[in-house]
Parts: structure tokens; C-alpha cells; sequence
């Protein structure tokens, strides 16, 4: 098994700081042992009683410009939090077929807690399942953020890690690249390190707006939040999986050293002629789930299927967008979807905003092997007899995507799942 040879993502591996904007990595071959399918998608251009009567609930942002009625929105489902945690079974069905067709959904975090623990429950602690706190602390996270993106960009430059071979910390505008040509990217964006806000790991050096303790407190919240909404997904899909028993949780664990973080993302307006550009390349994400707020339209997935277009997610109000990850593809032999997605300049009215985004990327514990588990015999019938498995940990998957889509980085070897469906 291929072993990464420092501690890249701790706060020894980062203890001298230099301002950079490029850099490489350490890496080892990157195949898509297990393509995801491209099922039909047409039972997800419908919905419930429920989701016709939402039309008539208040899921826009009235600060914002208004999302535009003539641009393709894409057809994901929109579940209810509330159901899911008691346990509804319609509910836990279509959160299964979101999984396994588009690995894309809504969650309505609306109205939404509990005090149980239970099986799904087991790694979370007492009110942490409550998407009303979770709405609230992603509020303040984007007023914190929006002070963090507005320090100096010398001293955003400070916490750029990029060389020491960590990815968390900041990344400047331009200091990524979106296509295998080395085009760069038109965001910055800083992460924030779970395992330092949960006193996991030693506290990573960062501008004084986020050393300060009640943003840390914050921060804390929102990583046990909105981990608690993973730990519950986990649960329902290990379960119509049929795996043993917390199988799934259990390489997810909230207090272990893994590369879970919160990420602020910020993409100035585009100038018009630039309009399409991409301000994030298209990419499927690195890990097992992650949990995305955002405001302003932008963010883009190609359905599966021959001949199928990008189409924009739109926000709404009182939701998260909930995305599965490589991992859950490695995990299931192609079971459960990993789909591509892309960032652009928001439609209409809103390319005129600063677009920014708030997201927990949850991934499997950083020693975990990104392997085919067993127990299942529906995971069984998917795996191929003749599949070679590739042996890499989580921590090193991670690290070698990431910091291959910095500028400098092996763009070749920072590919997922997603497979031939990246243009070049």
C-alpha cells in the first residue's frame, strides 16, 4: 500500500508559513475502478403531492436577484429531513433512489430534530440532529466568512499550505486550475480543518477572525451538525445496502482524525465576455458525503446519459444540497453515484452578485482503504471478478486530488470517478 511520507495534514506539516499559489503532491495512479451507471432519470422530473404543494412555500432569497425561470434547473429530488429521522419509509426509499441514480438531492432541513439515539444515531451527540440549529449556524457562517474573504489578500496569502502539502487553509483566486490546459479558476476559497475544531488534532495557524472562540464555537457546531446529517444518510443507505450493522458509520466517525472540513467559497462577478467560464472544473467530489448551502445560482451536474447538458441547481431557501462522493463508489463497486459537477458565473441577474458557498465535505477516517466492502450481496453481484483493486487510504485519495488541481499539480492523476465524462 502506497504510504504518504509526512504528516501533510496536521499542524506539523504546515508550521513554517510561506505565501504561495502553486506547488505538487505526492501521488500514485488514478483509475475509476468502478464507473457509476447512467440509469434513466424520469421519475426524478416528477415528485410527491408534497413537492407540488412546496411551489406554495418560501424557498426563495428575497435579498438576492431573483434564480431565472428560463434556464435548465436540474431534476433532483427534494426530501425532508423531518421524515428521514423518523423514519419514514417512502422517504428513506426515495433517499435511496437519489443515491443510486443521481447522487444528488435537497434536503429540507426545515422543522427537523431529535433527541433519539438510535442505530443511525450512534456517533452523535445528544442535539446535534436539529436542521432548524444547522440553518441558523450556516447563517453565521456566512456573515463569518464573508469578514474572512474581506482581510487583506497578503494576509490570506499567510495561510495558504499548499506547498507544506496540506490543503487546508487558503487558496487565492487563480491559484487553481480547471482543465488539463492549466486554466485557472476564478475563486478563492478557505478550509477549516474538523479535526482542529474539535480539539482532534492540534489547532492549525489561521487569520485572528477565525482564532477567536466564539467562532470556533461556531465552527464546532456546524462540523457536528452537519456530520449528523451524514451520520443519518450513512445509516439508511448501510441499511438498504444490507452491510453488517454501522458498517458505513463506523469509517466515518465524528471524533477520529479524518479530512472532513468546512469550506468558504467566494467567486467574484465575471466580466461579461467571460461569462462562461468556470469558476470550479468539473469534478466529482473526493469523499463519502457532502453537505452544501448556497444562495446564488451556479453550480452545475451533467445528468447521466448519452447526450446530456448541464443544467443548474437552484437554491432554496431552508435547504442543503446533499451530494455523495467517491468513496461511497469505491465502497458499493458502483452501487450508489458519484456524479460530475461543475461551478460557473450564476444565470441572469445574479452573474452580477459575488456568489458564495458554504459546504462540509465529509470524508471516510484518513486511514480507511478506499476498497469494495464486504457483507453485502448486492455490492457482491456489482463487483467484477476481474477487478483490480487499487490500495490507497482516504488521507492519500484526498490529498492527491486535491493538490493536483492546484496550478503545478499532475492534473492527469487528480481524477476520480467520474471517468472519460471530464473534457479535456
Amino acid at each position: 500500500m502506497a504510504q504518504t511520507t509526512t504528516s501533510q495534514l496536521g499542524a506539523t506539516a504546515i508550521a513554517h508559513l510561506v505565501a504561495t499559489t502553486s506547488g505538487g503532491g505526492l501521488w500514485v495512479s488514478s483509475i475509476a475502478e468502478h464507473p457509476p451507471p447512467a440509469p434513466a432519470l424520469h421519475h426524478l422530473n416528477g415528485g410527491t403531492k408534497q413537492e407540488s404543494r412546496s411551489s406554495e412555500d418560501d424557498l426563495t432569497f428575497h435579498d438576492l436577484p431573483p434564480f431565472p425561470d428560463d434556464v435548465p434547473a436540474a431534476p433532483l429530488l427534494r426530501l425532508s429531513f423531518k421524515k428521514l429521522l423518523d423514519h419514514n419509509a417512502e422517504e428513506e426509499d426515495r433517499l435511496w433512489r437519489a443515491c443510486c441514480d443521481l447522487g444528488f438531492f435537497y434536503l429540507d432541513l426545515r422543522s427537523g430534530s431529535t433527541s433519539k439515539r438510535d442505530s443511525f444515531h450512534s456517533d452523535v451527540e445528544s442535539g446535534e440532529l436539529d436542521g432548524d440549529a444547522l440553518l441558523q449556524d450556516a447563517d453565521g457562517l456566512f456573515r463569518l466568512g464573508k469578514n474572512l474573504f474581506e482581510l487583506p489578500n497578503e494576509e490570506k496569502q499567510k495561510y495558504d499550505f499548499n506547498e507544506q502539502g496540506s490543503y487546508f487553509g487558503y487558496k487565492g483566486l487563480g491559484a487553481g486550475v480547471v482543465d488539463a490546459k492549466g486554466t485557472r479558476d476564478f475563486n478563492e476559497f478557505y478550509n477549516v480543518s474538523k479535526n482542529d475544531m474539535l480539539g482532534i488534532d492540534e489547532r492549525l495557524p489561521a487569520p485572528d477572525v477565525l482564532r477567536k472562540e466564539e467562532n470556533r464555537a461556531l465552527l464546532g457546531r456546524y462540523c457536528k451538525r452537519s456530520h449528523g446529517v451524514v451520520s443519518l444518510i450513512l445509516g439508511l443507505l448501510n441499511g438498504k445496502l444490507e452491510l453488517p450493522e454501522g458498517r458505513l458509520e463506523d469509517l466515518h466517525r465524528l471524533k477520529t482524525v479524518s479530512g472532513d472540513q468546512v469550506r468558504w467559497v467566494r467567486s467574484p462577478p465575471q466580466p461579461t465576455q467571460d461569462a462562461k467560464k468556470l469558476s470550479l472544473g468539473e469534478h466529482t467530489d473526493f469523499g463519502s458525503v457532502t453537505v452544501l448551502f448556497n444562495r446564488l445560482g451556479g453550480l452545475q451536474i451533467l445528468p447521466p446519459g448519452e447526450g446530456s447538458e448541464w443544467c443548474y441547481v437552484k437554491p432554496l431557501k431552508g435547504h442543503c444540497v446533499v451530494n455523495l462522493g467517491d468513496a461511497m463508489v469505491k465502497f458499493t463497486a458502483g452501487v450508489l453515484r458519484s456524479n460530475i459537477h461543475r461551478v460557473v458565473n450564476p444565470p441572469g441577474e445574479q452573474g452580477r452578485s459575488t456568489r458564495m458557498s458554504l459546504v462540509y465535505f465529509a470524508r471516510p477516517e484518513d486511514e480507511v482503504l478506499l476498497r469494495v466492502l464486504d457483507g453485502s450481496k448486492m455490492i457482491d453481484e456489482k463487483r467484477g471478478s476481474d477487478d483490480e483493486e487499487e490500495a490507497i487510504t482516504a488521507k492519500e485519495w484526498i490529498l492527491r486530488r486535491a493538490l493536483g488541481r492546484r496550478a503545478g499539480g499532475d492534473w492527469e492523476k487528480s481524477h476520480g470517478t467520474e471517468g472519460a465524462r471530464v473534457r479535456q
